[in-house]
């Protein structure tokens, strides 16, 4: 359900897909081949959430914003389901892993993995290509090229999925 909220509608014409169940409102940007799956739930309400190209948010995630802070999702992008994503920024070519909680504030590098569980703390920065596992989080290590690679993949993976589910809605 696309919801307005103080005269401002979510902007999902370029989304791929967006599953009937998704709770969606406010100053909300989907940039194009983005998904949206089951249960996600997306507030701009109090700030913009921008979702960037190829990038999909997957089942019961939440994505939401701060008074002082938008909720900015990076290029081929995959939130892992059960994420909670508050008022952070989320580099382009990332993995934030299912069940996973990044914080006000928080910076993820480009082509970055947060491991799944982990706990991002209130303004927490990491550089690209981090490793970020923990809670509270920590970057361990860089990834490689190997890595770097299975996140764009996994994001097309995405794209492929819900271009077919899109055909069939």
């Amino acid at each position: 359900m696309i919801y307005s909220y103080q005269r401002k509608r979510p902007d999902m014409e370029e989304a791929l897909f967006v599953a009937e169940s998704a709770e969606i409102a406010g100053e909300v940007y989907a940039a194009r081949d983005s998904s949206f799956w089951f249960n996600v739930s997306i507030r701009g309400d109090l700030a913009p959430v921008r979702i960037g190209h190829g990038s999909n948010v997957q089942d019961n995630s939440v994505l939401h914003v701060a008074a002082n802070g938008p909720c900015e999702i990076g290029t081929n992008v995959t939130i892992g389901h059960g994420v909670i994503a508050h008022a952070c920024k989320i580099g382009n070519d990332c993995l934030i892993g299912m069940g996973a909680i990044v914080l006000d504030g928080a910076e993820i590098g480009d082509e970055s993995i947060v491991g799944a569980g982990s706990l991002v703390t209130q303004n927490k920065k990491f550089p690209p290509r981090s490793l970020i596992i923990g809670s509270p989080a920590k970057a361990v290590r860089e990834l490689t090229e190997d890595e770097v690679a299975a996140i764009r993949k996994n994001a097309k993976e995405y794209i492929e999925l819900a271009r077919e589910y899109a055909a069939q809605a």
